[in-house]
């Protein structure tokens, strides 16, 4: 039985595809989401020692964008990723991105200015997630985060919340 799903073409009026598989419409349906993807790369902090990571964001439409970040403590790697308080980098798994949230001075300036909170679609014991600014990246003892992720710069933390705002990004996938 073929499935049919609308299809919108920016500039061009609406049309529909039909499928005769769900695989094939599931897939479809995937590569018009915007992504989120999380994976660490093969570079490190110079000073600090911390690995680099990619946060990429793919909104369909547009160019792919790459933003850099830290997860966890340099020396904490290998630490369990599913305990509270490991400071070791996110599990693995897929995560639902939640509100944007704007930060004051009653907040850790370690987040800086921004706060997306993320929730992850697994069973783990880490809570209170999410993607902020790590205002100490590559610059002292307190460089990496206690897990979340921690974008090195803060012109990027603004374009990111920017980006999922508009967009309405809703999921993001931490690979390793």
């Amino acid at each position: 039985m073929a499935r049919c799903l609308p299809l919108v073409l920016v500039g061009l009026a609406a049309a529909s595809a039909c499928f005769s598989s769900g695989a094939q419409a599931q897939e479809l349906a995937l590569s018009t989401e915007v992504r989120l993807t999380f994976e660490r790369t093969g570079r490190q902090l110079q000073r600090t020692g911390d690995p680099i990571w990619d946060l990429r964001v793919e909104i369909p439409g547009e160019p792919v964008r790459h933003f850099d970040a830290v997860s966890g403590r340099a020396d904490r790697q290998s630490a369990n990723r599913h305990q509270m308080g490991s400071e070791a980098p996110l599990p693995q798994g897929t995560y639902t991105i939640g509100k944007i949230e704007p930060l004051g001075r009653q907040d850790p300036r370690e987040l800086g200015p921004i706060w997306i909170g993320i929730e992850p679609l697994f069973p783990t014991g880490r809570r209170v997630l999410g993607i902020h600014l790590d205002p100490s990246a590559g610059i002292n003892w307190n460089s990496g985060t206690g897990g979340c992720i921690g974008l090195i710069r803060r012109a990027d933390m603004v374009s990111l919340a920017e980006l999922v705002r508009r967009s309405h990004a809703q999921t993001l996938v931490v690979n390793h």
